[in-house]
């Protein structure tokens, strides 16, 4: 698997980040004392562009956890292959029980995916994508199979730079 390089400075002008929230969840510790209370957040970040990131926060209020989550995802933008407004090819994600499938569609399409694919591929600026998850549904794992599947994704010029042939051979 090819490791994407982390986008790591933000520089105040492309502030204009797209800030999703995916999902908030009530957790409840049992201490001695009785029950403490806190809540995770999952959100997904991305620049429109091919530039996203899933960010986790957990704190006792609620938008704490949410600005935890998005500051997270912030730092972790990751830059994802895209041509034509959709990915360059068929990639399959898997982490724990889910697998997700993502495959390229023709333009007019849309986004058919459900819950938080759906998040990841309108805050990364993807038009056209057809999207299948498999297993379990929980959202946490479903958004690291899908980044996995994502980041495993290589251009066409990678893969001719590979195989020793031009892009126009691959693209056939």
């Amino acid at each position: 698997m090819v490791k994407k390089e982390r986008v790591r400075e933000i520089e105040p002008s492309q502030d204009n980040l797209i800030e999703k929230l995916v999902s908030v969840n009530r957790v409840s510790k049992t201490v001695k004392g009785g029950r403490i209370l806190s809540f995770a957040a999952l959100t997904v970040v991305g620049d429109g562009d091919g530039r996203v990131a899933v960010g986790k926060g957990k704190a006792r209020e609620v938008p704490v956890a949410v600005q935890k989550a998005v500051a997270r995802a912030r730092r972790d933008l990751v830059k994802i292959p895209l041509r034509n407004g959709t990915v360059c090819h068929e990639v399959v994600g898997k982490h724990g029980a889910t697998s997700v499938l993502i495959k390229p569609a023709p333009p007019g399409t849309g986004i058919i995916a459900g819950g938080a694919m759906r998040l990841l591929f309108e805050a990364m600026g993807v038009s056209d994508v057809i999207c299948k998850t498999l297993g379990s549904r929980n959202p946490y794992n479903v958004l690291r199979a899908a980044m996995k599947g994502l980041m495993a994704m290589q251009t066409p010029a990678e893969i001719a730079a590979k195989r020793g042939k031009s892009v126009e051979a691959i693209l056939e």
